[in-house]
């Protein structure tokens, strides 16, 4: 394999959690008087840290969103992982693959920490993800699509950023690989391939992935 590390998005890479957060998230807007449709959601937020929501709203609307906003989004969308998340299909045979072949990899996700544990636990990752192979946006200043997160996670896991390889699913991460200096390989189970411009390739199935890394 060509790359030193594998730095995975967390949220529609590793776990399948897009359609229930985008899904509440439009939702609880909605009810909170900013229609929002599980399409728009996915557009505007998919990928990004929850600062999104409200730098959007407010930018849209001129309103503030409450503020317990947070608060009660994670306590929605947590409970609805306890009952529903599963891992992405083929992501415990590719990260079982990537241990076998002596690659490291670890996350870098626009989430918290605890929602990413949430739903590593949830989903039965937990035990491929050592507490220092988590990285999430709390951890630098600005998330995606600033590519502070990836070279952070670069920075904390010794490789230098030539040698790193981004999986990501969303077009704000393909973003913030790009400008961090990485490939970066595009998910296209939810987003469609044109939306993830500039990737180094595609691929729709996890098994796939081992192949292109090569």
């Amino acid at each position: 394999m060509r790359y030193e590390l594998v730095i995975f998005d967390n949220d529609g890479v590793l776990v399948d959690s897009e359609p229930i957060s985008n899904t509440i998230l439009a939702g609880y807007l909605t009810e909170l008087g900013h229609p929002t449709s599980y399409e728009e959601s996915l557009r505007d937020y998919m990928g990004a840290a929850v600062h999104r929501v409200h730098d959007l709203i407010a930018e849209r609307t001129g309103e503030k969103l409450p503020a317990d906003f947070d608060e009660t989004l994670h306590a929605r969308v947590f409970a609805a992982f306890r009952r529903e998340l599963v891992a992405v299909d083929g992501v415990q045979e590719l990260l079982g693959t990537l241990v076998a072949d002596g690659v490291d990899y670890c996350v870098a996700s626009s989430s918290s920490h605890e929602r990413i544990r949430v739903g590593h636990r949830a989903a039965g990752l937990d035990q491929w993800f050592e507490e220092e192979w988590i990285f999430s946006s709390e951890d630098v200043g600005r998330g995606k699509p600033a590519p502070d997160l990836f070279l952070y996670a670069a920075e904390r896991m010794g490789v230098a950023p030539e040698r790193c390889v981004v999986i990501e699913d969303s077009p704000l991460g393909v973003e913030a690989a790009r400008t961090a200096g990485m490939d970066v390989y595009g998910f296209t189970s939810m987003m469609p391939a044109d939306r993830l411009n500039g990737v180094t390739g595609y691929f729709s199935d996890m098994a796939q992935l081992p192949e292109l890394l090569a």
